[in-house]
């Protein structure tokens, strides 16, 4: 055991002495994000950092500060760099730190660093998040206290030479401060809104004056929108992020008591990573999982009654309001023929130049009482001298987010899950939980806009707006209403919490005793026993297909309680749940292979050396994501092509049966056969390009690429239907490179000594290559070896690899 004690020796308190008069006087970036700490002193604090195997850090103190002090030190110890450079993009000074012409991510999306700045240093309002945060408990705002103070603490002891390479010595590491950390939160909880649509409220102009705005027709060609490539550009409907989340409850499980599954999809890089940690208060708290990037609680995890995780949710966060406005004055719009005038927003950011100085910059915004103009053309939303757009973003000035993970991870039962989520501080999540009652809980109670089915009928825009409202609906998600109506504004009730959200009494909740399963389509198939129906199509669309993933989820689950999926029993333990998610069953050839090789077999087929390859080549796959699985990846390559092809199954999809429909292809058709074969042909062709063996083995071609070498992967693209979901680029000369997919997965069961929990992160606990903690998960994970965490006083000493490390100032 290696034991460290760290209380602040004399070089330690004249840098600390240093570090405090820096802090006290630090803007936290160019537009006033001072507020000191915000939550009082830095001073008076103490935690122990327990690290176990893969650096793991279980964190023990006397109260929540003091927790909080040692998750952000130990959280900086591995990442600091990613913190410093979020700290960054928050206070809009990505210009002039890395210059204007590298990117960011927004959202999942990239953004020019200039275009960052001023998006953020507009969006996010300093006052309005000052004043949420002074609503939040005494509980959080110790938690905040302590995080602010932790990692400023590490700043201090580690010296700007003795930081990872990609931040050392930089005069852009800086001491957070309380404002520094609302922006963190701000950044997440608009990622599914504001953030969502950066690119339109940074493009919002009004028309030129004179001959040339009137000139604007008003006429709207809403036949001629393409909602594919505005849905591909947004992606709200089809998030890039995801996840799977499973409870199972008594009636379900081998031994009667709760059992969890949580699999989120989420980046390997950027700050959307997660964090593996243990917080215990003796008689508090004591609770382990894993937290997304510098938010100083659990997000997904257990403590000892209660499992929880989370699925990215189908509910909406936004509405877009269509403005008419008044004659001759594109910033002026009417509600109720009263005439409001937009205010502008200007906002100044600096831009590095070549010659290393700074030149200032600025960009007006434009603001409605509904919040910032948008402007996208594509999507049949310009700002013309007729209309014009606005956006009501449901999460901005959400600051309610750790006081509902804080009572989260003090449940003791999925009734107390259910009411900590009650306060609506969950930005865009399903939550998923269990106990060791062995009762199972779905709730997509998160911040959403209460607008009614009715409302969404009664409110669309005048004229043609209706069509294009209905369009924009279906086919990207996005609510348009008619802004010139007071009464077509967010309904505001008095069962909310906040005005204008819906209330969690209104929100789909099922709880049961044989399982809740989500995997991102709406809450309908919660579990297809219980169909959750109608809400709002705000919270959600019904009746319609759903994702391979979701289907092939809910056909393991009910195989596995029916007995027939090839494991012992009928009723699901640790083991077969982890057998069940990383058997990587690829659901898109059981569903298609069949025809497609039928078709193979034609003369047309047999003429074509491409085609005859690819054919033979697929007809010898075991049909499965797994790293040995032979012409797997050419299936991949096949199927990303075809799946996309206009009515391409036999089966069409039956509302009556969700699981198996569609299926099949439509080979006899004279326009999708051949556009079939194209698939195959082409993908055929990429893999010789790339040059694969058309039976390459998955595991030769897909691989994540770490300091100590090339690391086979096992899984698959959401278009396949495989649940343990990765994403990549197309196949070329280096494979598929994956970026995306998999990221933190837990199964935790109960027994009677409390919870037995396995889990992986596959890409582990730090960001920079040199840490041994780099990576290290991702062999385990390759090799589909779970991890146990220690969680009990016993298990933590016991650990081979205990080391600890005590804080106090």
């Amino acid at each position: 055991m290696k034991h460290r004690i760290a209380r602040g020796a004399t070089t330690l308190a004249t840098l600390a002495l240093a570090a405090t008069a820096l802090t006290g006087c630090a803007t936290g970036g160019g537009y006033g994000s001072g507020y000191g700490s915000g939550y009082g002193s830095e001073q008076g604090l103490s935690a122990e950092i327990r690290r176990t195997s893969y650096g793991i850090p279980h964190i023990r103190a006397n109260d929540y500060a003091g927790v909080a002090f040692g998750m952000a030190y130990a959280y900086a110890q591995d990442n600091v760099c990613l913190m410093a450079d979020q700290l960054v993009t928050v206070s809009g000074e990505r210009a002039a730190v890395f210059g204007p012409d590298q990117t960011t991510e927004v959202s999942f999306k990239r953004l020019r660093n200039g275009d960052a700045d001023a998006f953020f240093r507009a969006i996010l309002d300093d006052e309005a998040l000052q004043a949420g945060m002074a609503k939040q408990s005494p509980e959080a705002r110790e938690l905040l206290r302590g995080y602010i103070a932790g990692y400023n603490r590490y700043l201090r002891d580690t010296p700007p030479a003795q930081r990872p390479a990609a931040c050392r010595n930089a005069a852009w590491v800086r001491p957070v401060t309380a404002l520094d950390m609302a922006r963190l939160a701000e950044e997440k909880s608009i990622q599914a809104s504001a953030g969502a649509l950066a690119a339109g409220i940074l493009a919002a102009a009004p028309p030129a004056a004179g001959k040339a705005a009137a000139a604007l027709s008003d006429k709207l060609d809403v036949a001629a929108i393409d909602v594919e490539a505005v849905n591909r550009d947004l992606q709200l409907l089809d998030p890039p992020i995801g996840s799977n989340g499973w409870a199972f409850g008594k009636a379900a499980t081998a031994n009667g008591r709760g059992l969890l599954l949580g699999n989120p999809h989420f980046p390997w890089t950027t700050t959307n990573r997660f964090f593996e940690a243990h917080l215990t208060v003796p008689g508090k708290l004591d609770v382990m999982g894993a937290s997304i990037a510098s938010f100083p609680i659990i997000s997904i995890g257990f403590n000892k009654d209660v499992a929880w995780t989370h699925t990215v949710s189908t509910a909406r966060r936004f509405t877009l309001f269509e403005l008419k406005l008044a004659e001759g004055d594109p910033t002026t719009y009417l509600i109720d023929g009263k005439p409001h005038k937009m205010t502008t927003k200007t906002v100044r950011y600096d831009v590095r130049q070549p010659d290393g100085t700074l030149a200032a910059r600025t960009h007006t915004f434009y603001m409605t009482e509904y919040g910032p103009v948008v402007a996208m053309p594509a999507a049949g939303l310009p700002w013309t001298a007729q209309r014009a757009y606005t956006l009501r973003d449901a999460n901005r000035n959400n600051m309610r987010a750790i006081d509902t993970w804080l009572d989260i991870a003090r449940a003791g039962n999925v009734g107390d899950v259910r009411q900590a989520i009650g306060n609506l501080g969950i930005p865009w999540v399903n939550t998923i939980a269990t106990d060791r009652h062995g009762r199972a809980l779905f709730a997509d109670v998160s911040v959403t806009p209460n607008v009614s089915a009715t409302m969404l009928g009664q409110c669309a825009p005048a004229g043609d707006g209706a069509a294009l409202a209905k369009k924009l609906l279906v086919g990207t998600g996005m609510v348009l209403l008619d802004g010139s109506r007071a009464a077509c504004n967010w309904t505001v009730d008095a069962a909310s919490p906040v005005p204008g959200l819906v209330p969690p009494s209104a929100m789909p909740v099922l709880e049961r005793d044989d399982f809740v399963a989500n995997s991102n389509d709406s809450s309908w198939l919660t579990n297809p026993a219980q169909k959750l129906e109608g809400f709002s199509p705000v919270l959600g669309p019904q009746g319609v297909p759903q994702r391979l993933r979701t289907r092939v989820g809910l056909m393991e689950i009910g195989k596995r309680l029916s007995g027939v999926d090839g494991l012992p029993g009928n009723r699901f333990d640790v083991p077969s749940l982890q057998a069940v998610l990383f058997r990587d069953r690829n659901l898109a050839a059981e569903i298609v292979l069949d025809d497609l090789l039928r078709a193979c077999a034609g003369k047309a087929a047999q003429a074509d050396a491409d085609l005859r390859d690819g054919c033979a080549a697929l007809g010898k796959w075991d049909r499965r994501s797994n790293v040995e699985s032979r012409a797997a990846p050419l299936f991949r390559e096949f199927w990303m092509r075809a799946h996309t092809i206009p009515n391409v199954y036999a089966v069409a999809f039956n509302a009556a049966d969700p699981v198996n429909t569609p299926r099949g292809l439509r080979m006899q058709d004279g326009t999708v056969g051949p556009a079939v074969f194209k698939a195959l042909k082409d993908a055929v062709g990429a893999m010789h390009t790339a040059g694969f063996a058309l039976d390459a083995p998955l595991g030769e071609v897909q691989a994540a690429i770490s300091p100590a070498g090339r690391i086979a992967l096992h899984g698959g693209e959401e278009y396949e239907g495989v649940l343990n979901k990765l994403t990549s680029q197309p196949v070329s000369a280096q494979g598929l490179h994956v970026y995306f997919g998999t990221s933190y997965v837990q199964t935790v069961g109960f027994d009677d000594h409390g919870p037995v929990a396995q889990a992986l992160l596959v890409y582990g606990q730090s960001v920079d290559p040199n840490s041994p903690h780099a990576w290290d998960q991702m062999r385990e994970f390759s090799a589909k070896r779970w991890i146990s965490l220690p969680f009990t006083e016993q298990a933590i000493a016991a650990d081979p690899q205990f080391t600890v490390v005590k804080l106090s100032q």
